[in-house]
C-alpha cells in the first residue's frame, strides 16, 4: 500500500517549503499527497498558487496517513492561527510523525512538543518570543538542516531539501538512491 502524507497549508502558504517533499514523495517515492487546509477551505499561496483542498485539517485521521506536515506562512504569527490541536495529538498519539517548517514551528511550540525534543525553526529566539510557554530552549539546535526527534520534524524555511529528507525517511521511503537525488537540491549552498 502507498504511503499517504497529509500536507495542511493555509492561506498565505510558502510555495517553496513543500514543493519539493510534495513532488518527490508522488514522483520519486509512489506516495500519496493529500491537501488539507484550516476548515477545508482553497487557499492562495504566498506567490498567488490558488490550491482546491482535498479536506479540514482537523479532521487528519493517523489511520489513513503516513505522516501530518504543517507548511509554514503568514498565518502561523496572525490573529488567524488554526487551532490544529486535535490532529497533532491523534498523530503523536499514534506513533506517527508531526512536522513543521518555518513558522510552522511555532504551532508545534505552542503545543509543547519542543520543550522535549531536539527542534529548530528560523532563529533562536523566535520561539521565545512568539510562545510565552516555550520550554525547550536548551534543545534547540541552530542549524540549517532539518531535525528529527522522537517523532517530530522541524525545519527553518531555508530547509525544504533536508525537510523532504527526513520526512520521507521517518515513514521508511529513504533510500540512498532517494537521498542523492534530493541532495542535488541543495548542491547550489555548498561552499567550494
Amino acid at each position: 500500500m502507498a504511503k499517504r502524507l497529509a500536507i495542511v497549508l493555509t492561506a498565505g502558504y510558502a510555495d517553496w517549503e513543500c514543493g519539493l517533499l510534495m513532488a518527490t514523495a508522488r514522483h520519486e517515492c509512489g506516495a500519496e499527497t493529500v491537501i488539507l487546509t484550516p476548515g477545508g477551505k482553497d487557499v492562495t499561496s504566498l506567490g498567488g498558487v490558488s490550491i482546491k483542498s482535498a479536506g479540514a485539517a482537523e479532521d487528519a485521521d493517523p489511520a489513513g496517513f503516513d505522516v501530518l506536515v504543517l507548511c509554514g506562512g503568514t498565518i502561523w504569527q496572525s490573529d488567524d492561527v488554526p487551532d490544529l490541536s486535535a490532529p497533532v495529538g491523534r498523530f503523536i498519539a499514534a506513533g506517527k510523525p508531526v512536522a513543521g517548517i518555518c513558522d510552522a514551528t511555532l504551532a508545534l511550540g505552542r503545543l509543547g512538543l519542543l520543550d522535549t525534543r531536539a527542534h529548530t525553526g528560523n532563529y533562536a529566539s523566535q520561539l521565545k518570543d512568539v510562545v510565552p510557554a516555550y520550554r525547550g530552549a536548551a534543545l534547540y539546535r541552530d542549524q540549517p538542516q532539518a531535525v528529527r526527534d522522537s517523532g517530530v520534524i522541524t525545519a527553518s524555511g531555508a530547509a525544504p531539501v533536508t525537510f523532504a529528507r527526513e520526512i520521507l525517511d521517518a515513514i521508511g521511503l529513504g533510500s540512498p538512491e532517494l537521498f542523492e537525488y534530493l541532495g542535488m537540491y541543495g548542491e547550489e549552498h555548498r561552499k567550494g
